[in-house]
């Protein structure tokens, strides 16, 4: 069966509508989608980008492009391209709650997400630190973030820190359990029998060997022999400013990075365009837009599609490989 998809474009007031319009232009087969969002401001995003678009009850069927079927999520007050508004911080919320509600219930099988501005939402009464920190809490699971493009995939032991709380963040027990997630991760959604990860040092030449840090000596080198122990093919710790050579990434199926900054800048920089983000641990697939609400570009057309158009076409597959496995 086709994968049934929940499209929730994010921060009204940001580039996320028309990147949705511009999506629902594309023929698609390999997904259905049923967006969680305001009826209006979609409409005013297409007319904004001269595109057609088709309003549907969420039982019909989307047949051509510029159909999208639509769970209203209505804003308390209506928006404008580029103008941010905290009264609707609760619409941004509640559609993203619906819409992993309805795959938590079983109805749908993923979740793409757009673009949220972290300020208005929390400008609006509501405390928020992320999407995947929302998604997580409402399922009751542990995640862990991973970007990916066509490339490569960098998955994080450590997300949004200050550099100088990283290596107080960094223990056996999350780094244990954030590599047990990836791995089954590739597993069970990416279809990797035996999945090859590399796993970077936290400090520069890892350590080399206690010059520079001992956080490989007495956690990371460690860690990774148990993990061996347990069937896991893991490779490191790896000095950073070397692990991402192409002759080295070939032969890896994902780099597990330490903290947000030692990965991500080579992953955006090799196809930033491209890049996804993906939320693993969930009970179900999520993938998102690598990018921001991009304000200065709302309601101008200017803005690049590629990543949502990537991120749904990615949530797809790992939706129909969870079918396989169930």
């Amino acid at each position: 069966m086709i994968p049934q998809l929940a499209l929730v474009p994010g921060e009204p007031a940001g580039i996320g509508p028309e990147l949705c319009i511009r999506l629902v232009q594309q023929p698609r087969h390999d997904c259905r989608l049923l967006a969680f969002a305001d009826p209006d401001t979609l409409q005013a995003a297409a007319h904004a980008l001269g595109l057609p678009l088709r309003l549907l009850d969420e039982h019909d069927t989307a047949t051509r492009p510029g159909d999208l079927r639509l769970r209203p999520v209505r804003n308390a007050v209506p928006s404008q391209f580029g103008q941010t508004h905290p009264a609707n911080a609760r619409a941004v919320i509640d559609a993203l709650v619906q819409g992993a509600g309805a795959c938590l219930a079983g109805e749908l099988d993923g979740i793409v997400t757009g673009p949220v501005h972290k300020a208005v939402i929390n400008d609006g009464g509501i405390p928020y630190t992320g999407t995947t920190e929302l998604l997580a809490h409402q399922a009751g699971v542990d995640v862990v973030m991973m970007l990916a493009n066509d490339t490569l995939r960098v998955a994080l032991a450590t997300t949004h820190l200050p550099l100088r709380a990283v290596a107080d963040a960094l223990d056996a027990a999350s780094l244990a359990h954030t590599l047990r997630t990836v791995h089954a991760a590739l597993r069970r959604d990416f279809g990797i029998d035996q999945p090859r990860i590399a796993v970077l040092g936290l400090n520069p030449h890892a350590g080399e060997d206690g010059h520079l840090g001992m956080e490989e000596i007495e956690l990371i080198i460690p860690l990774l022999e148990r993990l061996r122990g347990e069937g896991m093919d893991l490779v490191g710790p790896l000095p950073a400013d070397t692990a991402f050579l192409p002759a080295r990434l070939a032969g890896f199926d994902t780099v597990l990075a330490m903290y947000h900054d030692q990965g991500l800048p080579v992953l955006k920089y090799s196809g930033f365009e491209q890049a996804v983000n993906i939320t693993l641990g969930l009970p179900y697939p999520r993938v998102a837009v690598d990018h921001g609400t991009a304000l200065e570009l709302a309601g101008r057309g200017l803005a690049d599609p590629s990543s949502l158009l990537a991120a749904t076409s990615l949530c797809a597959r790992l939706a129909a490989q969870r079918k396989l496995h169930r």
